[in-house]
């Protein structure tokens, strides 16, 4: 048995690993997919302190309080940046990392570094004028290329993000 934590991109939230969980608890994995602040079902908590910093506690939070060790700590996207700053943490507790199609960060990089600058700028400009100066507005899931059937799903559950987690 493998004990799995999942961590999940910008704007989404534990939600979209629900099949995935499913099929590895099937399997006789053990599951956790933390929600990070501010986000999914956690989305009342958003506010302008919330940073990378914040839901790389969340998750060796998770980790920590649910006695976790010989971790397998899979990042998606965003999740990426998540994980590393978890492993720098607590390291002693990771059995592996995987990066799914995720940011892999540098030390001293944010998510924006690896941006085009005008994707960069376009998100910052959006949390400006549409998300009172510090929210972020998704990416619609077409545009990551979410599969047609799933695509509403994932639109209708995405909320706007803390630019702070980005840069």
């Amino acid at each position: 048995m493998t004990t799995f934590v999942l961590v999940h991109g910008a704007w989404y939230g534990g939600w979209c690993y629900k099949r995935v969980a499913r099929l590895l608890r099937q399997a006789g994995h053990e599951v956790y997919t933390p929600t990070l602040t501010g986000l999914g079902e956690r989305a009342h908590l958003m506010n302008r302190a919330i940073d990378l910093d914040t839901h790389v506690q969340d998750v060796a939070g998770v980790i920590r309080c649910e006695g976790l060790s010989d971790v397998v700590l899979c990042g998606h996207s965003y999740g990426g940046m998540v994980i590393t700053g978890v492993a720098q943490q607590i390291a002693a507790k990771i059995r592996s990392l995987v990066y799914l199609d995720a940011f892999v960060p540098e030390n001293g990089k944010s998510l924006m570094d690896y941006l085009p600058a005008q994707l960069s700028q376009q998100m910052r400009d959006d949390a400006a004028q549409n998300g009172e100066g510090y929210k972020v507005s998704p990416i619609p899931a077409a545009a990551l290329a979410v599969n047609a059937q799933d695509a509403d799903w994932v639109d209708a559950m995405s909320v706007k993000q803390s630019l702070a987690t980005l840069e």
